[in-house]
C-alpha cells in the first residue's frame, strides 16, 4: 500500500525554501517535482518560478509556511542561546577540573575577548531597557 505524496514540498534553503508541486506518480512510478516559487525569509518575497502563476491556495499556503517557519526559527534561536549559557557553565567546569595549560592557553584569549564583548552588549541593552521603562 503506496501512502500518496504531499501535494506541496518545501525545500528550506539558509534564506528562505523553494516550493515544489508534488503532482504525483507518472508511469514509471517515479516521484515528479516542479520548482513553482522562490520564497526568501530575510525580504518576505516570493517569487513564483517560469511560468508559473501561483493559486491563491499556493499563495494561501505559501504565506501560512512563512509565518510558521518564522515561529520556528525565533524558537531556535532562543533554544541556541540557552545552550550557549549551558555551554559556557561546562567550559566554566572544564577550565576549571580538566584543562591542561596547554588547552588554556589555547582557548583564553578568544574567550576572553568573546566574552568581553558579550558583556558589553548585554550591559548596555540592559541599561537601554532599564532607561527605557515607562
Amino acid at each position: 500500500m503506496n501512502t500518496p505524496l504531499p501535494k506541496y514540498f518545501f525545500r528550506i534553503r539558509e534564506n528562505g525554501a523553494v516550493l515544489f508541486k508534488t503532482p504525483g506518480e507518472n508511469r514509471q512510478n517515479r516521484a515528479e517535482m516542479h520548482q513553482i516559487a522562490a520564497i526568501n525569509m530575510r525580504s518576505d518575497t516570493v517569487k513564483p518560478l517560469g511560468d508559473t502563476v501561483l493559486t491563491d491556495e499556493e499563495t494561501k499556503l505559501i504565506a501560512d509556511w512563512m509565518r510558521e517557519r518564522k515561529t520556528v526559527l525565533e524558537e531556535r534561536e532562543i533554544d541556541d542561546i540557552l545552550r550557549t549559557i549551558d555551554h559556557l557553565n561546562l567550559t566554566a567546569q572544564w577550565a576549571q577540573s580538566k584543562a591542561s595549560d596547554a588547552d588554556l592557553e589555547r582557548v583564553t584569549d578568544q574567550l576572553l575577548l568573546s566574552m568581553h564583548d558579550l558583556r558589553t552588549i548585554l550591559s548596555r541593552k540592559k541599561i537601554e531597557r532599564a532607561t527605557n521603562k515607562p
